[in-house]
């Protein structure tokens, strides 16, 4: 088939193979001449004169041929176009950090590189038909489930409170004048029961002091979770109580070992406690500090028996994420509220918001490379990892990602996260600050998510396990056939990967912050919620 045959009378002998390039492969090696003369002269005799015509099964081949090198070339064209690097004012170098998390900067700023269309795939999810029924009893069989935890650790709270009362009482240790008077029988079986001195566990129940359900019933029960970039620590259940008798509050760590065993222990020992930060800072708890969304503030140094993790920071934030309304609003007319600090923190949350609607106008449809790109940035400026960093350090990253702030809102903005006088600020707090973040209700699925994947409960999720739980099969590109499963979970773990700082692992800080950056183009909570169930069957 690939030969064409000449008479022997001819001078030389024609190869015509199937493919060109490997036209000296028929060639045995004492056929090869040594010079360029006779290889120019061979060229020019393997060249048939009547070449047959290529078959269809040929063309065929170099047809897709051509079509895969086309696109390898636009594929290759596009790559360098989006490694282009705007030029960066010079960096000191105490601020050097690695290239990577500000690569994909590009000059022209309102345009979309394939990172962020790759990202806005996962917005897909948010177009399949909501189903009602299924939802429902999924919500249905979650809120059984967290009522019968509430119940369980508030159950633990009586008992654990109401018998520390009646065992710690003073007066255990007190003796009545009857009883001092009573003269006590050397034989102690012989004595009267009543004469017995009797302590502890024998002891007399009516104290002035004793703790009653009823008075411990006038409480306002709420869940809050740690504000961390450590996985373990963000993900730990956490319900506190508000006990208004005394203005106390307590914290308790719910945790679930398996399917049936349970573990209820105190996190925050029942105590009345004071604000650690901002306006209020030395201010009493009060019944108003207390709804969605607040931050509850204690030094880590007060509270011995907090995990390693946690006593490396000064402070200690829980952030509630639900809390009674019906307890909160029957115990509220009796509260007082601090008008003057009220007045205050409105001020200051309207100079949060003016920057924060103005960022999000910068950010739309570019947040989840932005965000993360920023979260990576500020990481690695803090080489001291305590996760502070000063004026001139945000200056430079809002600079580097483009983002607009102009000097009047950052500096009100500065005054009023500098509130200590210190000169440097947690750069999670700053973040959250200026560009704000998504509602507790998101966050809650963000964090199911997360504790899904992080079944060892070590912060931390290896790659290789998020590929293996992150479904397509539902997305609606692969069920209209514009795309298969495996192009989109690629694209989703490619976003994913340049946000994280290790190549093989995702801690709960990068995963938080691919979908702080995704939430910010959702308008409805019920579409966020769709983007991360649909893909993690949660």
């Amino acid at each position: 088939d690939g030969f064409s045959f000449i008479p022997l009378s001819t001078a030389h002998i024609h190869f015509n193979p199937p493919d060109s390039s490997s036209a000296l492969s028929w060639v045995t090696p004492c056929q090869i001449p040594h010079t360029q003369h006779h290889l120019n002269e061979l060229e020019q005799d393997i060249i048939p004169e009547n070449l047959p015509e290529a078959t269809s099964k040929h063309k065929l081949k170099y047809q897709q041929h051509k079509t895969e090198m086309k696109k390898g070339y636009e594929q290759y064209s596009q790559r360098n176009a989006e490694k282009t690097i705007p030029d960066i004012t010079q960096q000191s170098p105490r601020n050097k950090v690695d290239d990577k998390c500000v690569q994909g900067e590009e000059a022209i700023i309102d345009d979309l590189t394939t990172l962020d269309r790759k990202a806005l795939l996962q917005e897909g999810y948010a177009d399949i038909p909501y189903n009602a029924q299924r939802s429902m009893k999924k919500s249905d069989a979650e809120i059984v489930a967290a009522e019968k935890k509430k119940q369980t650790v508030a159950e633990q709270v009586m008992i654990d409170h109401l018998s520390r009362a009646v065992i710690s009482d003073p007066e255990q240790n007190l003796t009545s004048e009857s009883q001092e008077s009573v003269r006590i029988v050397p034989d102690s079986k012989i004595t009267p029961l009543r004469f017995r001195k009797r302590t502890l566990h024998e002891t007399k129940i009516r104290t002035h002091s004793t703790l009653t359900e009823t008075v411990l019933s006038h409480k306002v029960q709420f869940d809050g979770r740690i504000v961390s970039r450590n996985g373990h620590d963000a993900c730990r259940e956490l319900i506190g109580f508000f006990f208004t008798h005394d203005q106390s509050l307590t914290v308790y760590e719910y945790r679930q070992f398996g399917k049936n065993r349970t573990n209820v222990l105190p996190f925050i020992q029942k105590n009345i406690y004071s604000h650690q930060c901002g306006r209020r800072k030395g201010k009493q708890y009060q019944l108003g500090d207390f709804y969605i969304g607040a931050n509850l503030t204690f030094l880590s140094s007060d509270h011995p028996r907090l995990p390693e993790s946690i006593k490396e920071n000064t402070l200690l934030i829980l952030r509630i994420t639900n809390i009674d309304h019906k307890a909160l609003d029957s115990l509220k007319a009796d509260s007082v509220e601090l008008e003057d600090i009220a007045s205050q923190e409105a001020n200051d949350r309207l100079v949060l918001n003016a920057i924060q609607d103005a960022l999000k106008e910068q950010l739309h449809k570019r947040g989840v490379r932005i965000l993360t790109g920023l979260g990576k940035y500020l990481q690695q400026l803090d080489k001291e990892g305590t996760g502070l960093l000063d004026k001139a350090d945000f200056k430079q990253a809002l600079k580097i990602f483009h983002l607009e702030v102009s000097e009047d809102d950052f500096e009100s903005a500065w005054q009023i996260l500098n509130g200590n006088g210190s000169g440097k600020v947690d750069y999670g707090e700053f973040k959250r600050a200026i560009i704000g973040e998504m509602n507790e209700y998101r966050k809650s699925f963000v964090r199911k998510a997360f504790m899904k994947l992080d079944f060892n409960k070590t912060g931390c999720v290896p790659l290789i396990d998020i590929r293996k739980c992150y479904c397509a099969k539902k997305h609606p590109q692969v069920i209209s056939g514009h795309s298969t499963e495996e192009e989109i979970k690629l694209s989703f773990l490619e976003t994913l990967k340049d946000a994280c700082s290790k190549s093989d692992e995702v801690s709960y800080g990068e995963f938080e912050d691919y979908y702080e950056g995704l939430s910010i183009g959702i308008v409805s909570d019920e579409d966020f919620v769709n983007i991360l169930r649909t893909p993690w069957g949660i």
